[in-house]
């Protein structure tokens, strides 16, 4: 695939968005958390429950771990799903 192909790669990675599909509600971390005694799960657990949603953590997550997926789809990876894509 040309080089110039880069500009398209480097546009998706910049306009990449993370969202978490699913019912997430404080009963489903509840049950997911179930047994686990941890501080973190205990910590966590507490203040969805203060909150009385995720929403916020969900938010807060899909935030923080976008620069890291951005770097980890490293213009090889992108290009391969292009190819495949077009391929297809």
């Amino acid at each position: 695939m040309p080089r110039c192909v880069n500009r398209l790669i480097e546009y998706l990675r910049q306009q990449l968005m993370i969202d978490f599909q699913g019912d997430l509600t404080v009963g489903k971390v509840r049950e997911l958390l179930a047994g686990d005694d941890s501080r973190d799960a205990k910590t966590l657990l507490a203040k969805l429950v203060a909150e009385n949603n995720v929403e916020d953590m969900v938010i807060v997550l899909a935030d923080c771990l976008l620069e890291p997926v951005q770097r980890a789809l490293t213009d090889d990876v992108m290009r391969e799903q292009i190819r495949m894509y077009s391929e297809s």
